[in-house]
């Protein structure tokens, strides 16, 4: 897939998510096969701008890959001017969030509550495409509720303001991430545009991958919530695109070795303070089972670096012994 002057090496990319897609968790999913990760959403408003959280997601030096920045606002000329400073800083894409479904986003008219309003979507893509030399990409929900899917609407208003490629989640913004995804509406936009399309919502296995694919046309696949705890998912649904069959379970050792240099990277990130509490969130994502539970809550009490690793090397210890 060709977003601009950058070809994908595959049709996989990592969604954006608000607290996890930051540069250790971007970086590892690259690593394990991702064509391209959309960085964490980014307020067009520069009066959040001066602050630790906004600081490190408009931070680009040591990154991995294309570097694809995700701004939120609901004015034109402000998500225009965020666009050239994320640019003047490194972004190579720029990637416009109406899909967001979040109440502290859409009250502010932001996010997926945008789709009510495609005048003010075309106003917006107009100012953000004619403000940057770099590409302009978008990410949209089906529409604004059940029976008022509008997606091939917005589509058509993105294809003609010059967005580079736009992806779709498979829920309305009412639908929150409740029920199942649905992909008649993302087949549907695909058949009425030209520009690439890429499907996003509920993608989990690599069997899913492929029926998102065949179902809907999609250029490419952009997973999320699916790639929480699980970095190398991207690598399982490449060997599966590839040839049908399915790539053995990670081996102990490696998830091992993952977890740790991810933790590793939080810190180096973020401090020790809100580091350590970052970690506690990616390892309930990495040991989401039922008989990890007593594991989780002791780890989550515990107060130091040291101790977070020493806890974690013990587990994996137990395990190889098991």
């Amino acid at each position: 897939m060709q977003i601009g002057p950058y070809q994908l090496k595959n049709q996989l990319i990592v969604a954006p998510m608000a607290g996890v897609t930051d540069q250790p968790f971007r970086n590892l999913c690259l690593r394990y096969g991702a064509a391209l990760a959309v960085s964490e959403m980014l307020s067009s408003n520069p009066e959040v701008w001066d602050t630790d959280k906004s600081r490190q997601r408009m931070a680009h030096a040591g990154e991995d890959g294309i570097r694809s920045v995700q701004i939120a606002g609901a004015d034109p000329d402000m998500m225009a001017y965020a666009a050239v400073v994320n640019v003047q800083q490194g972004a190579q894409i720029v990637d416009i969030n109406m899909g967001c479904p979040a109440k502290k986003v859409n009250k502010k008219l932001a996010g997926s509550a945008l789709l009510q309003y495609p005048e003010q979507v075309k106003a917006i893509l107009q100012a953000v495409v004619a403000a940057v030399d770099v590409p302009v990409t978008l990410k949209i929900r089906t529409g604004w509720a059940p029976e008022h899917r509008n997606g091939v609407e917005i589509a058509q208003i993105a294809e003609d303001c010059g967005i580079a490629s736009l992806a779709v989640h498979g829920r309305t913004r009412q639908c929150m991430y409740k029920g199942n995804a649905e992909y008649d509406t993302i087949r549907a936009i695909k058949q009425k545009v030209s520009i690439p399309i890429v499907a996003n919502g509920d993608i989990c296995t690599p069997e899913k991958a492929q029926y998102v694919l065949d179902q809907t046309g999609a250029d490419a696949l952009m997973i999320g919530r699916g790639a929480q705890g699980r970095p190398w998912i991207f690598r399982e649904i490449q060997h599966y695109l590839e040839t049908g069959n399915k790539l053995a379970p990670i081996e102990v050792d490696e998830k091992r070795q993952v977890m740790l240099e991810h933790l590793k990277d939080l810190y180096a990130l973020y401090g020790e303070y809100k580091g350590l509490r970052i970690a506690r969130k990616h390892v309930g994502w990495y040991l989401d089972q039922e008989a990890q539970r007593p594991f989780r809550a002791d780890f989550n009490r515990l107060e130091t670096v040291e101790d977070q690793c020493s806890m974690l090397e013990r587990y994996f210890d137990e395990l190889v012994k098991n």
